[in-house]
């Protein structure tokens, strides 16, 4: 794995919001759950590691560039904040990785000689399963 660059906390946006679900009495009056906000665009990263990160098909990285992360699975502001950054992390560790290109090559003559013969094989095998004629 690639050495990837650590968030910078300043460059990330915390939102206190309530949590959803069950959870008493206090579900309804304290907000402990955390929408993280992060802008590619605007960070600090590398240029090659933003450009990955944008190309990403995740549906928290919303269009215009932002990365949206909704933690919750905590009872605690700071233990969802830190559960929101490590998802981060996570993400920006997962860009940082750079996939080795595919070359394609082509099949061997002798793997395309047993292919063959297991169709020819098989072929036989499905010829076998007729209807029985006595004579």
């Amino acid at each position: 794995m690639a050495d990837a660059p650590r968030i910078d906390r300043r460059e990330v946006v915390f939102a206190a919001i309530r949590a959803q679900g069950a959870g008493g009495q206090n579900v309804n009056k304290v907000s402990n759950a955390v929408h993280l906000r992060f802008d590619i665009r605007a960070s600090s990263l590398p240029e090659p590691i933003k450009e990955r990160l944008l190309a990403m098909a995740d549906q928290r990285i919303v269009s215009d560039g932002v990365v949206v992360i909704k933690a919750q699975t905590h009872r605690s502001l700071p233990r969802n904040q830190a559960d929101a950054l490590a998802r981060l992390q996570a993400l920006v560790d997962a860009a940082a990785e750079v996939q080795a290109t595919r070359r394609a090559t082509k099949p061997t003559w002798s793997s395309k000689q047993r292919r063959l013969q297991g169709k020819a094989r098989d072929a036989q095998v499905k010829a076998g399963r007729g209807r029985v004629r006595e004579f």
